[in-house]
């Protein structure tokens, strides 16, 4: 008896805890990309709202652009939730899809072509690539790397933006990426709702509308910054 009991306590102290645990579980995973992935749709729809101000002129998107900026603790509070989300997202997604294929190293005959599973294969695709436009993203507009034949003003967003979607390859690249992170969040929204175990065929339909309407508001909202520069209609 006190043998099974100090090999129970034994056992006890070498599995892992926490967050250690979680990742070494694949609901765990799915539960993290959820949390994660929640923070990130949270954020992608405020910073959003806030580029919208570019229709409302020069003056209300650089006062929001300062406001945001002289609010130090906001702003690098707001970074440091952003990269651990991001990372979380990202290290919780590669743990999966290489679970998948070590359970399926031998691929199926047939495959049937169903909207969903396409849209969970072509996740692999666009991760990456969100991850890359994340990057020239932050390139072109935060760090004052120009991409193009104008100077990069860090107190005047509205010229930075309008200088650059005047050039069809940068808005080529916008819109490009965001068709995919429209495409991620669909996707994205949907296998949440079944991670955290709402998965009943009754809110379904619902859950998909949710998921259509999260990233079409998103997408659409994206693609009409640059879009609008580029036709001209914001100038």
């Amino acid at each position: 008896m006190v043998s099974d009991m100090t090999q129970e306590n034994a056992l006890t102290r070498l599995e892992p805890s926490g967050v250690k645990s979680l990742l070494q579980k694949s609901v765990g995973l799915k539960i993290l990309m959820a949390i994660s992935g929640v923070i990130l749709v949270g954020y992608l729809l405020g910073h959003l709202a806030g580029n919208l101000l570019i229709f409302a002129g020069p003056e209300a998107i650089n006062g929001y652009a300062a406001a945001l900026h002289s609010n130090l603790p906001l702003l690098w509070g707001t970074r440091v939730v952003l990269l651990l989300s991001f990372v979380t997202h990202i290290v919780s997604a590669v743990k999966l899809i290489a679970r998948n294929v070590q359970a399926r190293p031998i691929s199926y005959r047939v495959k049937r072509d169903v909207a969903t599973n396409y849209a969970a294969r072509t996740m692999r695709w666009t991760g990456p690539i969100v991850l890359f436009f994340v990057l020239y993203h932050l390139a072109h507009l935060t760090f004052g790397v120009s991409m193009g034949n104008y100077e990069h003003s860090f107190t005047d967003l509205y010229s930075n933006l309008v200088n650059g979607f005047r050039l069809p390859w940068v808005t080529s690249i916008y819109v490009i990426a965001n068709l995919c992170v429209g495409f991620h969040l669909y996707h994205g929204v949907w296998s949440m709702t079944q991670s955290v175990g709402i998965n009943s065929p009754r809110y379904q339909p619902m859950f998909r509308r949710i998921s259509v309407g999260v990233a079409g508001l998103i997408t659409a909202g994206n693609l009409s910054i640059p879009l609008s520069v580029l036709l001209g209609i914001v100038s």
